[in-house]
């Protein structure tokens, strides 16, 4: 990455810009530089935030976030155009010379705002000038201790970094962990930082890459660009007084979940980059001339766009929303760093000679702080007493005509871009219940109740789309199949809004997160069809484009799951359905293992059986103790299963429970437990802490000691099949006795009681067959790796023949599949006993055979040709290659 780089001192007394030096001092020569800037700015916000708190007692905890993040934008604007040439360098140096440090640094900001009018700068009221002045920062007390450091550590020796070539997209990058945290204030006044507590829940802050933020801008603003002209988008003198001129309305973008303004800024990027290209088709030199000139040659056929070009571009196309003011305010600083690119002293002081023209524009207008999903109406359905200051701030409500009434009057923006949050409503309910409630009421896409504000985002982006515009967002997938993403599918599918998507599977696209994620590109016009790309190979992608294409007509998208097939395999899938009825039809009860809400208590390590003794192993106590072995059941998680196999361990569980006289399963009375099993009970006592604390004491009455949630007590017990939660392929297997127990989550998986008529050993056969696997491949949840989803709502409706499970109808592969299943499971426990390799591999190719028999007695049931068997082994065999 560009900014970090390494040097030696005598560059440094040459005059070269400040370098990287090793010292014995300072080793940070392997840091990245997002990285390391980001520790120092957070360095640089706890010692401002705790010296203006000690110094200004009248400050709140929202006026103290905003002079912290001000000042600190204002020394970053500043140090980087010293290494630009913009700003005589080592003019902040200087302030930490001497006392009154915030003094004098004050002044340098006042006269920052004399050459560069940006609202960065902004401390007095100026007619014809938007925005709201700061008024805080002037009247502020700050130390000079913590002031003198920050200064001085921009500076050789001392600062690793050369802000000559620091990009506004770094920078970005940078601020997008920074605006993770807040500062709060403790009832003495201490100022602590402190994670956002939603971006906490969410797990970080992830920087959308460039090539993916590049895709959407090629898919919403370039369409709009085709064939264009900068007088026909409205980048022709649009905001002069002249009719000729007034009739053309911009293109305009927005981001309506701005955050740092990484989209912005390449959005800005893209507009700079084709204004240039369309100047220079057309005689450039015509372009140097008039009052306000386009561009200007810096040398030999270096034609430039002009201050003013850069500013108007800026102004004119590029909007922003967040509801987080500092993100606005950062959003503000990367666009004025991208205007002054290329700018030197010489340039701006030209600049204002010749046009008396400050060098920056006031974004005020442009990029504004509110709730892009709450409007005025908000306050339609709450008392008006009962909304405090606090509750104002948090709730932000945003006029989206008001704000912008220029794009309203033209019906609304050109392209909606962007990366929405992705927070669970249940974590809005936590930190705005107000928001939460109205959300509710307001969006079609939240009427299921249980949704992500991801949803919500798209809703009203579609809403804020002119009638030709499109929205381009990356997103979780997850709304395709997910019972909450209902409400946006049949949004999308009666609109016939979509025109093409991006799904990007299992590839990883944020670092350091797992988050399954698409492209989705919406036109507000009504589409016939789609092109959905679905990509493989993320790397292909991004190089070359390469992804799997289909083409759907929109009609056929509804309100139900949205499964992307491409013909051949739709076809395929059609036809194994119409043979097949639901696995749900077959099953008395699809069920979740156990959730105890105390894991470590419950969950033991068999050690050894002493006659009615168990000998185990407590992680909850940290120690070997005693306990009645009729207590206890086998367990087993997800990865204990395979195909048609399941593996046992020494893992156990304690189940205080027993079936009463009406054969339901009841949690055994504390009395008798005491009598009983004295040990188990003793062992539940000395647990008794950590059962008391689960779900903030919920459980902490007569029967303490039961399990956190009753689901399947009664089932479990039952011969069974079983899946794991997440597998790479179909890996369905028995628990023939009945004896066997497993969690609920991601750690277990799902039990399948079939129903009296149905054979247990056929349906099993079924399930692992490769017709039926296909099935589910095209429809199921793709994780990391390429692992599949095997949580009931994916495998309920995978289509099993009648004909080949139901005993009360006439065998048509029953019997074959059964006798197979049984030779698998001889065959499994032969291989536990295998001695050498060559006998175990000799096992599996016999199992492997049996197998291939269970697949043709299915593709003969669903009426498959040799072209659909083979288009169904052959996908099998490519997996088995490449192994996730």
């Amino acid at each position: 990455r560009t900014g970090f780089v390494r040097g030696s001192k005598d560059a440094i007394l040459k005059g070269s810009f400040d370098r990287y030096v090793d010292t014995s001092k300072r080793k940070r020569g392997t840091a990245e530089v997002d990285d390391a800037l980001l520790d120092e700015i957070e360095n640089w916000r706890e010692l401002l935030a705790k010296a203006i708190a000690k110094r200004n007692a009248g400050l709140d905890v929202h006026q103290l976030n905003h002079v912290v993040q001000a000042t600190i934008d204002r020394i970053m604007f500043l140090r980087i155009a010293e290494d630009r040439g913009i700003e005589p360098y080592g003019t902040l140096q200087a302030i930490a010379n001497g006392e009154n440090t915030y003094g004098r640094l004050l002044e340098r900001f006042r006269r920052a705002d004399e050459r560069y009018n940006s609202g960065l700068f902004h401390f007095e009221p100026e007619r014809g000038r938007n925005g709201i002045p700061d008024e805080i920062s002037p009247a502020l007390e700050i130390d000079d201790k913590p002031l003198k450091q920050i200064l001085k550590g921009l500076y050789y020796p001392d600062s690793p970094y050369e802000f000559s070539v620091f990009a506004p997209e770094i920078l970005g990058q940078v601020y997008e962990q920074f605006l993770g945290k807040v500062i709060r204030l403790t009832p003495s006044r201490l100022a602590k930082i402190e994670e956002k507590p939603e971006v906490k829940k969410a797990g970080g802050v992830f920087y959308t890459p460039t090539y993916v933020v590049d895709y959407i801008l090629r898919s919403t603003v370039a369409p709009k660009l085709e064939g264009q002209t900068p007088a026909t988008i409205g980048g022709d003198q649009y905001s002069s007084n002249s009719s000729k001129h007034a009739q053309v309305p911009p293109v305009t973008i927005l981001d309506p979940a701005c955050g740092s303004g990484s989209f912005l800024l390449n959005a800005y990027q893209f507009l700079l980059d084709w204004y240039l290209g369309k100047y220079l088709e057309s005689n450039p030199e015509q372009h140097t001339k008039g009052k306000s000139p386009r561009l200007y040659m810096k040398g030999a056929n270096d034609w430039r766009l002009t201050s003013a070009e850069r500013k108007r571009i800026l102004t004119t196309h590029i909007f922003g929303v967040d509801i987080d003011a500092q993100a606005c305010e950062v959003t503000k600083l990367s666009l004025l760093l991208k205007v002054l690119e290329g700018e030197s002293d010489e340039t701006i002081g030209a600049h204002l000679r010749l046009f008396h023209e400050r060098a920056l524009p006031n974004l005020s207008g442009n990029i504004k702080c509110g709730n892009s999903l709450v409007g005025p109406d908000f306050y339609d359905n709450v008392q008006l007493s009962l909304v405090d200051s606090e509750a104002r701030l948090r709730i932000n409500a945003f006029d989206w005509r008001r704000e912008f009434p220029e794009v309203a009057r033209n019906g609304g923006f050109d392209a909606v871009i962007g990366n929405p949050p992705y927070i669970r409503i249940q974590t809005l309910q936590a930190f705005q219940p107000e928001t939460a409630e109205h959300l509710g009421r307001a969006y079609k896409s939240a009427a299921t109740g249980n949704y992500d504000v991801y949803v919500v985002f798209t809703e009203k982006g579609l809403q804020l789309l002119n009638p030709t515009g499109r929205l381009g967002f990356i997103l979780p997938h997850k709304f395709f199949t997910a019972a909450y993403g209902e409400g946006l599918r049949r949004l999308i599918a009666d609109g016939h809004h979509l025109e093409h998507l991006v799904h990007f599977g299992h590839n990883q696209i944020f670092a350091s997160a797992t988050t399954y994620t698409c492209v989705m590109v919406l036109n507000r016009a009504a589409q016939a069809a789609a092109t959905i790309h679905k990509v493989s190979d993320l790397k292909s992608w991004r190089e070359a484009g390469a992804a799997a294409s289909m083409r759907i007509e929109t009609s056929s998208l509804s309100p139900a799951p949205w499964v992307f097939s491409d013909a051949t395999s739709a076809s395929l899938i059609e036809k194994v359905r119409k043979v097949g009825e639901s696995l749900e039809a077959f099953t008395a009860r699809i069920f979740q293992g156990l959730k105890t809400g105390a894991d470590p208590v419950y969950i033991v390590d068999l050690l050894s059986e002493d006659g009615p003794v168990a000998n185990i192993r407590s992680k909850a106590l940290g120690i070997e103790t005693q306990v009645e072995a009729e207590m206890l059941r086998k367990l087993i998680k997800g990865g204990d299963g395979r195909r048609y196999a399941l593996t046992t361990t020494q893992r156990r569980i304690l189940f205080p429970y027993r079936r009463g006289g009406d054969s339901k399963v009841e949690l055994i009375p504390p009395d008798d437990l005491r009598t009983d099993f004295p040990l188990t009970h003793a062992y539940f006592v000395a647990c008794r802490s950590l059962l008391d604390q689960r779900e903030k004491g919920k459980w902490a009455g007569r029967k303490w000691y039961q399990f956190s949630r009753n689901q399947a007590l009664d089932v479990i017990q039952h011969p069974k099949l079983f899946t794991p939660d997440l597998a790479p392929s179909a890996s369905f297997c028995m628990d023939r006795v009945g004896d066997i127990c497993f969690p609920g989550g991601a750690a277990g998986g799902y039990g399948i009681d079939p129903k009296p008529t149905i054979s247990p050993l056929a349906l099993l056969g079924v399930l692992n067959s490769k017709a039926v696997d296909f099935v589910h491949r095209q429809t199921a949840d793709v994780f990391r790796g390429g692992w599949l989803s095997y949580e009931s709502k994916h495998i309920k409706d995978l289509p099993i023949p009648r004909a080949l499970v139901d005993t009360s109808v006439p065998d048509a592969g029953r019997e074959k599949l059964e006798q197979c299943v049984r030779a698998i499971f001889e065959l499994h426990d032969q291989k536990r006993s295998a001695k050498t390799a060559h006998e175990n591999d000799a096992i599996a190719r016999q199992i492997s055979a049996i197998e291939a028999q269970i697949d043709q007695v299915v593709y003969r049931c669903c009426l498959l040709t040799d072209d659909e068997i083979r288009g169904i082994e052959d996908d099998a065999l490519s997996r088995a290659a490449t192994p996730g």
